[in-house]
């Protein structure tokens, strides 16, 4: 079997990983890859942007199927490309991905959707959104609707803080043309899950619950980032919460894309915020989250390839469950010191091969490459994903950190912290 995994993060070495393991003898390759990736699939020198190529690769290597990682070639059209050129390919359409490349095209579906989420309104002018501001007060959220790589929502404290937010997206053009449109919206406060969930457009089968750590510093402090951690599973998604999230969430917005002509095929990626023990939707996205999938593949027990080649065929799922182990997952990140601001590359990444022996330690690469001269350096603002496995969080939470105290390269920074409520509800029971 010949299988292309398509983008260059942590997300994406842990892919490779699971693939691996399902399919020993499969040949892999990764486009374009990263250090870590090296050792498990075949390195392409194309970059997710290069849609057509990467259909060109597919056809002339017969690939079988192509998983895509990130959101941008998914929201470019490369499942309709490939789909048009005969080509099996895991994710949704251009139409479909819709939902996370334009936030202002999601509220109209959670609102058709009767999707519970928090009160909101849509700007293109900066008056408007100033005055409409000052109207809610704060603390209000600021959202740019496009893609804007994870950082394009700001948690305003003040109504100041939302005016110059909104002034930095829709005058001054922070994000691009990511930004020409920006949701307002209330701000919500609760515990925030996340639920990634498989699906064929119909049926839908959710992978174990995780909770992302987005602020850079300890404590959720700071400028949101790309993600500094996550855990899986997390206990407040017991089974009645995530029935809650099929019902009430998952199946509702499902009916209304396909309802809309936009059959969503491949993984909804649920950001949610638990108010008061009920699920409300913060975003959705159209792919796996990053590092939502480092915590949480490792602890997925049943296998994945045979479930993304019956949705790339457009067959149904609903006869399949996917079974979660009794582990718990730890991911901590390591970034380059100034993430998520500017910062140096091509320092050198030292593992302890103890690190490397441990069966209950994985360290997926994401900003790292091969030094010319031999051996890895960095190479990104998120460098290195490093996943502790335990019995519950507090185990795996020191699994993680002790080996991500043990890596070693220059500007190394992460939090120490990450799994805190969970590791805190395990000492309370």
């Amino acid at each position: 079997m010949k299988l292309l995994v398509i983008g260059s993060g942590g997300r994406e070495h842990t892919l490779v990983w699971k693939l691996r393991q399902e399919e020993p003898d499969a040949q892999i390759f990764a486009a374009p890859g990263n250090g870590g990736t090296m050792s498990l699939a075949e390195s392409v020198a194309l970059t997710v942007d290069q849609i057509d190529g990467l259909a060109d690769f597919a056809e002339s290597r017969q690939i079988d199927l192509t998983v895509v990682g990130p959101e941008a070639p998914l929201a470019a059209g490369i499942v309709d490309l490939f789909q048009e050129r005969g080509l099996a390919i895991f994710g949704p359409s251009k139409a479909a991905a819709e939902i996370e490349s334009s936030k202002a095209f999601a509220k109209e579906v959670m609102q058709k959707a009767g999707i519970p989420t928090a009160p909101h309104r849509t700007f293109n002018d900066f008056p408007e959104a100033q005055s409409y501001i000052r109207e809610r007060g704060a603390p209000i959220v600021v959202k740019a609707s496009g893609l804007a790589a994870g950082k394009g929502a700001i948690v305003c404290r003040t109504a100041d803080e939302a005016v110059d937010a909104a002034r930095s997206m829709l005058i001054e053009q922070r994000f691009g043309s990511a930004g020409a449109t920006v949701v307002v919206e209330d701000f919500l406060s609760g515990e925030e899950l996340s639920v990634l969930v498989i699906t064929d457009g119909e049926a839908a089968q959710p992978l174990a619950a995780s909770q992302d750590h987005k602020p850079i510093g300890e404590g959720d402090a700071g400028p949101n980032t790309g993600g500094m951690g996550a855990y899986a599973p997390v206990s407040i998604a017991d089974d009645s919460m995530i029935a809650r999230v099929m019902e009430t969430i998952v199946l509702p917005t499902l009916a209304e894309m396909k309802t809309q002509g936009r059959t969503y095929r491949g993984v909804l990626y649920c950001g949610l915020t638990v108010v008061e023990g009920e699920p409300f939707v913060i975003e959705f996205n159209c792919r796996f989250g990053d590092p939502e999938t480092q915590a949480v593949l490792p602890i997925t027990d049943s296998p994945l390839l045979p479930v993304f080649g019956r949705i790339a065929r457009g067959e149904t799922i609903e006869d399949l469950r996917l079974a979660t182990t009794s582990r718990s997952a730890v991911c901590t990140v390591l970034a380059s010191a100034g993430y998520p601001g500017s910062y140096s590359k091509g320092h050198t990444i030292l593992i302890p091969e103890s690190i490397q022996d441990d069966p209950g330690l994985l360290v997926f690469h994401a900003g790292t490459a091969l030094d010319p001269e031999g051996g890895m350096i960095t190479a990104g603002g998120r460098v290195l994903s490093v996943v502790g496995l335990g019995a519950n969080a507090t185990e795996a939470a020191r699994k993680s950190k002790e080996a991500a105290e043990a890596i070693q390269f220059e500007g190394k920074y992460f939090r120490r912290d990450i799994g805190f409520r969970e590791i805190e509800r395990e000492r309370s029971r």
